[in-house]
């Protein structure tokens, strides 16, 4: 099987339509989603509607459950609140509440056994917990049993491992062999705000037969969505980090 994994698209119809495009010619078996399909982008009807046409399997995420209602969204960043604020306003309430029904965690079969997805992490997804160090991984390792996990959340595409002597230990951000006996985290990065320095959008690909994990990048036209969230009348910080890639 050959999977696809995406995540983070925050509303930004530019940078998926140019995944779509790119998934042609990955031609994956299955399309996953980690969540946060809204939030900071100008476009979250279109990019929700899209996604769950494309994906069988999607999880919420943080963005998601606030713009639905489900998550209090105090913690939130000032920006993040307003445009989740600006896209619950947008939303009717149809697509609130598919939002709303959307899960924190689910097991996907495979031909050889089960992995997770999660938004933010394995062990009490509500929590929204961010997975960027030894320590964090090492946690997380200890709280599910499956071999293989996929996350989003960070927009940092980063993997972890944990070998059959317990040591955990980073094993790449864009190219990895699973190996048998290693248990893994793989976060997929974003599709539509990375944050790592590359401002191309950003998703995941595992070929579960040859057992590689690949991360793709796809240019798109940063500028259109740049120019949407400003005539929108979003905060035009979330313009200008798209070009940086933070």
């Amino acid at each position: 099987m050959r999977y696809a994994i995406i995540s983070d698209i925050h509303g930004n119809h530019q940078a998926l339509s140019a995944v779509k495009a790119s998934l042609k010619n990955e031609q994956p078996d299955e399309v996953i989603c980690l969540g946060d399909i809204v939030g900071y982008g100008a476009e979250p009807g279109l990019c929700l509607r899209e996604t769950l046409e494309l994906c069988r399997t999607v999880v919420a995420g943080n963005h998601d459950h606030g713009v639905a209602g489900r998550l209090e969204t105090s913690f939130f960043s000032a920006n993040a609140r307003k445009a989740v604020e600006w896209t619950s306003k947008v939303l009717d309430p149809a697509e609130k509440k598919l939002l709303y029904d959307l899960p924190l965690l689910k097991d996907v079969s495979w031909p050889d056994g089960i992995f997770a997805a999660a938004h933010s992490a394995p062990e009490q997804p509500q929590e929204w917990r961010y997975i960027l160090s030894m320590d964090e991984a090492e946690y997380q390792f200890e709280h599910f049993s499956l071999p293989l996990c996929f996350i989003g959340h960070s927009h940092l595409p980063i993997f972890w491992r944990l070998g059959p002597d317990g040591e955990c230990s980073m094993a790449g951000r864009e190219y990895l062999r699973l190996e048998p006996g290693n248990r893994y985290i793989i976060n997929a990065g974003s599709v539509g705000q990375p944050r790592d320095g590359d401002p191309r959008a950003c998703y995941a690909v595992y070929d579960s037969q040859r057992r590689e994990l690949i991360i793709r990048r796809v240019e798109y036209d940063i500028a259109a969505a740049q120019r949407d969230i400003v005539k929108a009348g979003l905060p035009a910080r979330l313009a200008e980090r798209l070009a940086q890639g933070v």
